[in-house]
């Protein structure tokens, strides 16, 4: 048995997959004050509903997947490690002074944003190399002890060390290293050329800071975790979520935290990918997943999985850049948790703030008082308060109601019908937006893709959504409600190994880039060795971070060799650089030479899996088709169908108004639209449908008797 476990910041939610291939989705809310007890809650779940002990059940696992938004929430909330920052003499403010970027260009008004290492805890180490690694300045070991007695006075519980071409010649760093060892004991740290060994000098340093200031902490709750699953039964591997979408060895993530930042959304397009391809046979996806907090969205386009650089923590250019590559996702603040509110000009708008896991919407009874989208879902009818989760928490529909009616309704002078279908409309719009960033400013047509819905949010208004963007297709998958949970367990162990390599195509250095291509390679053959016994296969891919000469930003190409060994490798290589450059920028320059920054390999162990993506409900509610009143903007109050996911046939076609309701999520079938239940699980529903399909099996809401119901 495997179990994935996401922790995200209203519920936390655990896939547990049998040696048959059979998943069981659990729920719980999380618990922010100890996220490790909110795992313990749904394992605890699981194991219940199996009807044996939680050691029983824990013993039985070969691994467990784990992703946490706790780094995340450090940085953002400035939770870290208090941590210095060692720099080269002149060279104290690179935090502060970034790569100049700015998102509202002509307001000089607005200050320069917070260094993530505050000036004073940044020292200057007299030290100098050149680009090509030769010393101009040996390294001034005295002066590095006076530092290191002035972090011990300041109480430093973690140190990042970053100096000027350390990428080229590592020696200054590892002796600093090596200083540390013996006069800072017990205090972590972290080398720049180790983490990170790239060019571009904040970048590099932001992360090397990023990531020494999340050892303690990780350290802990990674320590911590295990320990607790230990002492309850767990005798199998604990494996980390990463942003790059895959995972890591527990111990390994705690020696790099920063790969646990923006993890959890990036195994979501994994499992959106691959239902997308059971059940509409596309390799063009919007995979969105609507958390509590969040709208998390990717465009999965020719069945690639889109990776960026330029991932932050906080706004563009003034948050904190973590330097590493990472699934594309891009996020707004509107989910099932996004507070609905006016503003002074009595304008409607939803999120970015949320009401989280604690104290959550108003309907869940815990302190709440504004009111939030999931609050507007229960007072259009969509949600069943007697069955949320299942009917394992209770919430209340007039409580839900009462705060839309005197926050949102009366200020607006309308009924609280209008008022929670305007708070819908403008979450639906905000996704809207979001998705069309990622496609029509992309040169994409959404319409060209279906929509892959995932998240307990995702079907309240997936429709809507479709129908915005004309996609023909909305897929929720079976494991829906817990989908990054559930690409944790199609995920493989992955890493990326980095080299500084600066050349240009018309004068290639065949053997430093053959010297570093076998340095990577060698990296990947250790990790591979470090994994054999629980992968099936692995496979090894280079990558050239390239860009033509004179241009400021370089672009990722994968390589189709390991090693070049002759001037045809190296111009296969320049061809397919213009067409990716062609692709991305629409312009290729066939004259102009390549330049190669740095070069990559990443690794990939497949894990031994069988899941298929089927799903066995641990929750069943007895009764057939029902109906309750539900509001439509177009269409006023209607009785609605109400089906529940389990008891349909495969091929049953449900036609709206009417809703589907699982134990961890409801899909809403607007007036108009339909639904059908495919093989693997999935309900595939189509926004628009005039006339109903030809088929003997259809269920509409039509033929049922709602009165009777």
């Amino acid at each position: 048995m495997r179990l994935a476990v996401d922790t995200g910041g209203t519920f936390t939610d655990l896939v547990a997959e049998d040696d048959d291939g059979l998943a069981r989705l659990y729920k719980t809310s999380s618990t922010p004050q100890d996220p490790i007890e909110g795992v313990m809650i749904a394992l605890q779940l699981a194991a219940d509903d199996r009807r044996v002990s939680l050691a029983d059940f824990l013993g039985s696992a070969a691994m467990l997947i784990h992703g946490t938004t706790r780094a995340t929430n450090a940085v953002i909330t400035g939770t870290t490690a208090r941590t210095a920052l060692l720099a080269t003499k002149g060279h104290r403010d690179m935090l502060l002074l970034r790569e100049g970027g700015r998102t509202d260009t002509f307001n000089w008004t607005r200050p320069y944003p917070d260094p993530y290492v505050p000036r004073a805890l940044t020292f200057e180490v007299p030290e100098r190399l050149d680009a090509q690694g030769n010393i101009l300045r040996p390294l001034d070991e005295e002066a590095v002890l006076r530092v290191i007695h002035d972090m011990k006075t300041g109480k430093v519980d973690a140190v990042a060390v970053c100096l000027l071409w350390s990428i080229v010649n590592p020696v200054h760093e590892r002796r600093i290293g090596e200083l540390l060892d013996e006069h800072l004991p017990g205090v972590p740290y972290t080398l720049s050329h180790v983490l990170n060994p790239v060019m571009r000098e904040y970048r590099r340093t932001s992360s090397t800071a990023i990531d020494a200031s999340l050892k303690p902490l990780m350290a802990t709750y990674i320590g911590g975790l295990g320990k607790r699953l230990h002492d309850t039964g767990f005798r199998g591997r604990l494996l980390m979520i990463t942003a790059s979408g895959g995972v890591l060895d527990g111990s390994d993530m705690a020696e790099a935290p920063i790969h646990s930042i923006s993890s959890g959304p990036s195994m979501a397009p994994t499992a959106g990918r691959f239902y997308a391809g059971v059940d509409a046979d596309s390799d063009t996806a919007i995979v969105a997943d609507t958390g509590g907090t969040s709208y998390d969205i990717t465009l999965v386009r020719r069945g690639r999985i889109p990776f960026t650089r330029e991932t932050w923590l906080g706004p563009p250019y003034f948050g904190h850049m973590t330097g590493f590559p990472a699934v594309d996702v891009k996020s707004v603040g509107a989910g099932g948790g996004s507070i609905a509110w006016l503003d002074k000009g009595g304008l409607l708008h939803v999120g970015p703030g949320s009401a989280g896991a604690d104290p959550g919407p108003v309907c869940y009874q815990r302190g709440g008082t504004r009111p939030t989208v999931t609050d507007a879902c229960l007072a259009l009818g969509y949600i069943d308060p007697e069955y949320f989760l299942g009917g394992s928490m209770a919430i209340d529909m007039e409580a839900a109601r009462g705060a839309i009616d005197e926050q949102i309704a009366r200020p607006l002078s309308s009924d609280v019908d209008e008022a929670a279908a305007a708070i819908m409309t403008v979450a639906t719009e905000l996704m809207v937006q979001a998705i069309e960033e990622i496609t029509v400013n992309q040169g994409m047509d959404p319409r060209e893709a279906v929509l892959v819905g995932g998240g307990g949010a995702a079907g309240l208004n997936a429709v809507a959504i479709a129908g915005r963007l004309g996609c023909s297709r909305v897929i929720i998958p079976p494991v829906g409600a817990a989908l990054s949970a559930a690409g944790a367990l199609m995920s493989d162990l992955a890493t990326e190994f980095s080299a500084h390599f600066f050349a240009n195509s018309s004068a290639f250095d065949y053997n430093l880039a053959n010297q570093l291509l076998s340095d990577l390679g060698r990296k990947c053959q250790e990790f591979i060795g470090k994994v054999d016994a629980t992968a099936s296969k692995s496979s090894v891919g280079f990558i050239a971070e390239a860009r033509y000469a004179g241009e400021v930003w370089q672009l990722d190409l994968p390589l189709r060799v390991s090693r070049f060994d002759s001037d045809e490798a190296v111009s296969t290589m320049v061809q397919d650089f213009h067409a990716l450059h062609e692709e991305v920028y629409a312009v290729r320059d066939q004259r102009s030479p390549v330049e190669i920054i740095n070069l990559r390999a990443r690794v990939q162990c497949s894990l031994e899996s069988r899941f298929e993506g089927r799903v066995e409900s641990s929750i069943r509610r007895a009764g057939g088709a029902s109906a309750r009143s539900m509001y439509f903007s177009d269409a006023g109050r209607v009785d609605g169908a109400v089906w529940r996911l389990e008891e349909l046939a495969e091929g049953q076609v449900i036609r709206g108004p009417a809703v589907v309701e699982s134990p961890f999520s409801t899909v809403v079938i607007n007036p108009g639209g339909a639904a059908t239940l495919r093989p693997s699980g999935s309900l595939v529903l189509t926004p628009y449908q005039k006339s109903p399909p030809a088929d003997d099996t259809l269920a509409s809401s039509a033929s049922l008797d709602l009165k009777g119901s």
